[in-house]
């Protein structure tokens, strides 16, 4: 049987930057976290890193990993990304640092260029994760891992 869960719920990451606004840093539905889009702001200092598209990129993907973590996932369980590039031409510098953090089965990407980003970032990416850890009907009686009845 499968599983009737549809929850919200908001999941909050202390590692990550917060909010610069009225929304959450992920949701998380069903087997599905949906993250809101990280610039490259160091959750520490509330600036962004220094160092170019590189350095932004770097913070970008960390604190995406950071929320993934506080939904009890991971980057291997990204099924679509979505990056805002300030200058297309900072591509070629953000892709292969994006390789580095996605290295096999990578996820769907669309990448696209951005007139502006929040607090003048370079680079700002939202992705959508799975979580494999939710199955349906996860011991057999008919019932939901999250307690509800199927």
């Amino acid at each position: 049987m499968a599983c009737s869960c549809e929850e919200k719920k908001v999941i909050i990451a202390p590692k990550a930057p917060k909010a610069l606004g009225p929304y959450s840093a992920a949701i998380k539905v069903e087997n599905f976290i949906y993250c809101s889009g990280q610039t490259g702001l160091n959750p520490a200092t509330n600036e962004l890193a220094e160092g170019g598209v590189e350095a932004q990129t770097h913070q970008v993907l960390n604190n995406l990993k950071n929320v993934l973590e506080a939904a009890g996932t991971d980057l291997a369980h990204v099924v679509k990304t979505t990056v805002f590039l300030k200058d297309m031409a900072d591509f070629q510098k953000m892709n292969p640092i994006y390789g580095e953090y996605f290295t096999e089965d990578y996820p769907a990407r669309s990448t696209i260029q951005v007139a502006a980003l929040p607090k003048n970032g370079l680079v700002e990416i939202e992705l959508v994760a799975y979580d494999a850890s939710i199955e349906d009907d996860c011991d057999g009686s008919g019932d939901c891992c999250c307690g509800n009845k199927g």
